[in-house]
């Protein structure tokens, strides 16, 4: 986002004096540019001008060489008694006579570094002469500041934080995608003209002195298929500066500004171009003249056509990037030397031999930049102000502002000025005058809107008693209706002005029955003690490969993302757990040894052989058939619902140790899902499903069979590798199958009986191989088809014991169960037949007997 020094700024713009950077922040706001960031000067307290006045070298032990000397800083930051303060240096760039940058104690300089007089190599050092890099000014450490070799020269004692403009507090703002004219000092001194009244000088606007067109390089535009019809490039000003002295450094207040605007010095003839950027908001190129041969052809990319671009990367370019190219050989258009409007290629940028230029600045076309910028992956700060739109009128102004500068510090002689100029007129359209008032809702008068548009540049014309014609600003690419205008008015008069009115809800059917159950799984989870979390849907192969899963599972087959956040995570996930493992792995690694979380979700499944997206055109609707494929080309994206727990399931305490979450926590959990939603599921032994351990793993099934999930203990292999607690156990279920399968009837009520309760346990002695969910299958099936009637509440398995009394590979099954008639109190005769249903029911399918 553009940082805006306020000296620079004041260049443009009418600034009260004591302005700060939080009230120009609050200026600005006014306006819709609201503050971003306010970063603080570079350098607080004293830091001044001195003069060396005497210098002692001192060879050291360590075979340095330290100087011992007195520089004046001044009668009011002197010594006691007027003398020169006493300062170590090791650097030997300078003289007694030099004037130098002296940081006193109570200074902090960037890093942060405070200054303190401290004891060093046997002296009192009372503060310290500075390098460039120890001020924030450059990489440069080897020697100090010399103020004459930068071109300053200032008395002993001046504040050398406003000479070198290190004590300026810098505001970065935000703008939005429609306001690209003020990445630049030009376009927010202007807006902050309009939000104050302050007087605006416009640098963007031609003096006069621009060099009249003719004689120049030969360039053409050649766009053999402009998108929608708009050309790539509509303008292209070049002029030719020989003899530069291109390589040399900027001048110290150009380097300062571009360091306060967020970008590194190189050279003179890179500083100045994006000086003139930064300044006007006109990107503007420069070219070694020496290795460019004439036609410069503006045109597109071919087919398989690369470019070197100055970030040293070989690009394969695409039919819709827009080129600038040269013809070498007399070959016309023949060699790529920029992505027009984004980076420059490296066969001819500007060396340490370059003496002669080609300033370069176009008007290119916003969605062609866009796309290249986009499709290459390069934001670059040109490309940021020409897709948001450029001022067209702003190339010849700034390529005159930019060759003066060259001229100026680096020497030469300016050369011919080319200017191809295809432009069309701007279009105007008409207003009705009380359009924004029945938009805004605030009364404007037909003079209050005309003030207005004129203030932001807008020529203004009747069309009528009723209505307006309105001309854009140049520099206004986004206003194209009426409506942008109303915005514009009703940013200008002030939002605050607006009356807030809450709208009133209107009447609808609230949520749907599918939004309405996920709530009710999340609230019955966060109950049962899980709490919910939310990862982001990337994973790598690493993460599968960590869940031990087989070389063809299915879950391997993941849709890979074109620009993934992260190449380490190139794929959207095809299963909740992965994502959600690596939540409670980040969890445990902080301490957090004891958990239990769930997550609801999306997957994404591609089918093997599905057809490709269509490549669509911008700016238009799609048709039906193009819908349709893109439909046809989107993986499926099932709902799941999964949950981990580890560690302590319940907290130890004076009651006992605590007990350990196991297989059998998640497969209630996921039972509680289906429960929640009134499906029954049924769970069978699954002893070959990553990532679960073999022997605990619970197949999930609704009673027709169909698939709905897996629940149990992790793999030990699973569990070590993502450095989990031992035994953690986990739960995946498909919520969309369970929601399918769940009746979309209204659940009725079922009375509650007044009658006492009895409880009667029962205990079975079975085989061991024998699951225990059949055996309370059997029990509930053979308490309900008892002479006494269904009259069980809730059954219960409580205890499960093998040993010497049951047998060898027997083991005895307790359950408790409450029984409940609707219509009387049950005797224990009743109870009784109730318990004896139930061991002949248990007996019949798996030979069961009760227990002594």
């Amino acid at each position: 986002m553009p940082r805006i020094p306020l000296t620079w700024l004041a260049e443009h713009v009418e600034l009260p004096a004591g302005l700060t950077a939080e009230q120009l922040a609050a200026d600005l706001v006014r306006v819709g540019l609201e503050e971003e960031a306010i970063h603080a000067a570079a350098v607080t307290g004293p830091l001044v001008v001195g003069e060396v006045v005497e210098v002692t070298p001192e060879p050291q032990k360590n075979g340095k060489t330290i100087n011992w000397c007195r520089v004046d800083v001044g009668a009011e930051h002197n010594e006691p008694g007027g003398g020169p303060r006493g300062i170590v240096c090791g650097a030997h760039n300078f003289v007694v006579g030099d004037h130098v940058v002296v940081a006193l104690p109570g200074a902090v300089l960037p890093g942060p570094f405070a200054i303190a007089s401290r004891k060093t190599y046997g002296h009192v050092s009372d503060g310290m002469i500075c390098s460039a890099r120890e001020l924030g000014l450059g990489e440069d450490h080897a020697g100090i500041i010399v103020l004459s070799e930068l071109g300053l020269d200032a008395p002993v004692g001046t504040d050398a934080r406003e000479l070198l403009g290190l004590g300026e507090e810098v505001l970065e703002i935000n703008v939005t995608p429609d306001r690209g004219y003020c990445f630049s000092m030009r376009g927010v001194a202007r807006e902050y003209g309009l939000s104050t009244g302050a007087t605006f000088t416009d640098h963007g606007l031609p003096s006069g002195d621009e060099r009249p067109a003719g004689g120049g390089f030969a360039v053409e535009i050649d766009d053999a298929a402009p998108i929608h019809g708009v050309p790539g490039a509509d303008r292209f000003v070049a002029q030719i500066v020989r003899g530069v002295r291109a390589n040399d450094p900027s001048p110290a207040w150009m380097q300062r500004r571009l360091q306060q605007a967020g970008m590194r010095p190189i050279s003179l003839a890179v500083d100045v171009t994006n000086y003139v950027m930064l300044d006007l908001g006109q990107p503007l190129h420069a070219y070694d003249l020496a290795h460019l041969s004439e036609p410069i052809v503006v045109r597109r990319a071919n087919p398989g056509e690369r470019i070197r671009t100055l970030d040293d990367v070989d690009r394969v370019l695409d039919p819709e990037d827009l080129l600038i190219t040269d013809s070498p050989g007399g070959v016309r258009g023949a060699r790529p030397i920029g992505l027009a409007a984004v980076m420059g290629g490296g066969d001819s940028e500007v060396s340490a031999t370059t003496t002669d230029l080609l300033i370069e600045a176009a008007h290119f076309d916003p969605i062609t930049v866009a796309r290249s910028a986009r499709r290459h992956k390069l934001p670059s700060e040109a490309a940021k102000r020409f897709e948001r739109g450029a001022d067209p009128q702003l190339p010849p102004v700034a390529v005159a502002r930019t060759v003066a500068l060259l001229v100026e510090h680096g020497g030469g002689v300016a050369g011919p000025l080319t200017d191809v100029d295809s432009r069309v007129p701007l279009a105007s359209f008409d207003l009705a005058l009380d359009l924004p008032t029945r938009l805004v809702g605030l009364p404007f008068s037909a003079d209050e809107v005309r003030e207005t548009l004129r203030s932001i540049g807008c020529d203004v014309a009747d069309a009528g008693a009723d209505a307006i014609t309105v001309t854009p600003p140049s520099w206004r690419p986004d206003l194209v209706a009426g409506v942008d205008l109303v915005e514009e008015i009703a940013r200008l008069r002030g939002y605050d002005a607006i009356p807030s009115t809450l709208p009133v809800a209107p009447a609808g059917a609230g949520l749907t029955a599918g939004q309405r159950a996920r709530r009710s799984i999340a609230r019955a989870l966060a109950e049962a003690g899980l709490v919910e979390v939310l990862s982001y849907p990337f994973i790598g192969t690493d993460q599968l490969d960590a869940l031990n899963l087989p070389a063809d599972d299915a879950r391997r087959r993941a849709l890979r993302l074109v620009n993934p956040l992260s190449d380490e995570q190139p794929y959207l996930r095809t299963n909740l757990l992965v994502t959600l493992l690596d939540t409670a792995r980040r969890n445990v690694s902080r301490g957090a040894s004891d958990v239990a979380i769930f997550e609801l979700g999306l997957v994404t499944r591609p089918v093997p052989g599905a057809p490709g997206a269509p490549r669509l055109p911008g700016g238009v609707r799609p048709s039906d058939e193009q819908l349709a494929a893109i439909d046809a080309a989107v993986p499926p994206q099932p709902r799941r619902v999964a949950g981990v727990l580890a560690g302590l399931r319940e907290p130890a305490g004076w009651w006992g140790t605590g007990r350990r979450a196991d297989h059998t926590d998640a497969i209630a959990a996921a039972l509680l899902v289906a429960e929640v939603v009134g499906v029954q599921l049924v769970a069978s032994a699954d002893a070959d499903h990553a990532p679960w351990h073999p022997g605990r793993c619970a197949r999930l099934t609704t009673t027709d069979g169909t698939l709905v999930g897996h629940a149990g203990e992790l793999h030990p292999n699973v569990v070590t590798a993502l450095g989990l607690p031992a035994r953690t156990a986990a739960f995946e279920v498909d919520l969309d199958v369970v929601l399918a399968a769940a009746s979309p009837d209204p659940v009725p009520a079922v009375p509650v009986s007044t009658f006492p309760v009895n409880k009667e346990d029962v205990a079975l002695v079975v085989a061991s191989t024998v699951p225990a969910a059949d055996v309370l299958d059997a029990v509930r099936v053979g308490a309900a088809a008892s002479p006494v009637g269904d009259v069980v509440e809730e059954v219960r398995l409580f205890d499960v014991y093998t040993g010497p009394q049951v047998g060898e590979d027997h083991k005895s099954l307790a359950f408790s169960l409450r029984l409940r008639a609707a219509d009387r109190t049950l005797t224990a005769q009743e109870s009784a037949t109730v318990r004896e249903s139930i061991v002949a029911e248990a007996h019949r399918r798996f030979g069961a007997t009760l227990r002594a």
